[in-house]
């Protein structure tokens, strides 16, 4: 037996040596290192699956480490960081002012809040005591992810102020009277907006034909966000979105300085314009006929009458007096207008044309000639006087009252007067035929012919007065201006 086992041991020494496995080449071990990390966890997965979209220079040089603590260690800082607050301090007082809500101008006003920092957020409390997590407690709440946050001099006289500015318009200032102080909070928040903007959870949307990253509505949650993989893809959006940013910051100061600008160009304009004589002179402003000045049109007219008002008179009593609601029935507006216009360019005017054949066209621009005297033709201060002597009871009296006072009246108003209330006494001679009486005639040029001032008192009361005036003169024209004795 023994000589056996001596014999079988032997013959095991001298079988050959166990076949080494085949070489596997490049592509075996690196579908084979695919299928180890394809063990690892989700997380590992997902960081994976996005190293097949960038390019390998994008990607981080991280060894994943096997042990089951250091990997845990490794998903604490690729992940779960982002839930812990990136400072050393959880709050202190400083003072804040919104000076913008979502693009609308605040007005700014300090106040002392109470500030803690976390992972991507800003809280502004009005007391240490709110700052728990009772519902209502919060007074503001500045989401991080997108934000710019910069140093400012121009926004405030206050030193140590930096603005932050979120993604979705809104400004706040910052500030603290030390500079250590404010420095910390301003490198803390810097970090924390790096850190939420370069954060996994903000999950970028993308077009289903295309790799073009789009912007988050404010109606989606965690609008505002973006990945690293997005800012990686698409640098140019994100140097538009930091202009976009910048120049809104510097808005208020263009906006400031070209109001600056517009005041001193209207200055300057309104110290250099010519004066009305001078452009009159080259005939750029031409005198008016309607809303001149009674005395300064019959002055530049050389009469006591004015010449439209002589014309339209004539063009009346030559071809009117015999028509149906003379004076009471309205012209056409525009062909009113057109007369007008053609009055006021000084040119040649004929009402004898066959486009003023319509009477009542004439007698539409003469009242509204006298209504928009800037005067009318009862003067202002004769008013109250001619209302006192309408109220006199005795009949002769109350003819002398109002007789004086038109002698009184300046010269072309007189004048003027005298004209038309003989012409509305030829009107009243054809008040068969035309149906209008010294009570219609009053009523139409009472609040055409006088007005107060200022209307402090009764206008209804007022408008009594002027029909009544009005009809009291047309009944005595003759006495009151004498005209028998012409």
């Amino acid at each position: 037996m023994a000589g056996m086992r001596s014999t079988n041991i032997q013959n095991t020494m001298k079988q050959p040596p166990p076949i080494p496995p085949p070489q596997r080449s490049t592509a075996a071990q690196g579908a084979v290192q695919m299928r180890i990390k394809n063990s690892q966890s989700s997380g590992d997965r997902l960081s994976q699956s996005k190293s097949m979209v960038l390019k390998e220079s994008d990607l981080p040089d991280k060894p994943i480490s096997r042990h089951r603590r250091n990997q845990s260690q490794h998903n604490a800082v690729a992940g779960s960081a982002i839930f812990e607050p990136l400072v050393d301090f959880k709050g202190e007082h400083l003072n804040v002012a919104k000076i913008s809500d979502s693009g609308k101008k605040l007005r700014k006003n300090w106040t002392s809040l109470w500030t803690v920092l976390t992972s991507d957020q800003l809280f502004f409390y009005k007391d240490k005591q709110e700052s728990g997590l009772k519902p209502g407690g919060k007074t503001d709440i500045v989401q991080l992810c997108g934000a710019v946050i910069e140093w400012t001099t121009e926004k405030s006289s206050r030193k140590n102020v930096f603005q932050i500015t979120t993604n979705t318009g809104s400004d706040y200032l910052v500030q603290t009277d030390n500079y250590s102080t404010a420095s910390k909070w301003y490198q803390a928040i810097r970090k924390t907006v790096d850190s939420s903007t370069k954060d996994d959870r903000c999950f970028p949307l993308r077009r289903s034909t295309s790799t073009e990253y789009l912007p988050r509505h404010s109606s989606l949650p965690g609008y505002g966000s973006c990945s690293a993989s997005a800012k990686q893809h698409n640098p140019v959006h994100r140097r538009s979105i930091n202009m976009f940013s910048s120049s809104k910051l510097k808005h208020s100061i263009s906006d400031s300085a070209d109001k600056n600008g517009v005041k001193n160009r209207l200055k300057k304009f309104i110290t250099r314009r010519p004066s009305m004589k001078t452009l009159q002179e080259k005939g750029l402003i031409k005198d008016r006929v309607f809303g001149c000045n009674l005395l300064t049109l019959c002055e530049r007219e050389g009469t006591t009458v004015p010449k439209f008002v002589q014309m339209c008179l004539d063009a009346i009593e030559k071809r009117g007096l015999e028509v149906d609601g003379l004076y009471r029935v309205s012209g056409n507006l525009a062909t009113i207008q057109k007369l007008r216009f053609i009055v006021d360019q000084e040119e040649a005017l004929d009402l004898d044309h066959n486009q003023w054949e319509d009477i009542h066209v004439v007698t539409g621009a003469l009242k509204m000639f006298f209504r928009e005297l800037p005067e009318p033709l009862f003067p202002f201060r004769f008013f109250q006087p001619f209302v006192e002597a309408i109220r006199i009871k005795e009949p002769r009296d109350k003819v002398q009252a109002v007789k004086k006072l038109m002698q009184q009246l300046p010269k072309p108003n007189q004048d003027t007067m005298k004209l038309l209330f003989s012409h509305l006494q030829r009107v009243l001679d054809f008040t068969k035929k035309n149906l209008m009486s010294t009570q219609g005639i009053g009523i139409v040029f009472g609040p055409t012919l006088m007005w107060p001032e200022l209307d402090a008192g009764n206008m209804a009361v007022n408008m009594v007065y002027q029909n009544q005036i009005v009809e009291f003169i047309l009944i005595n024209s003759r006495e009151i201006f004498n005209i028998d004795k012409k």
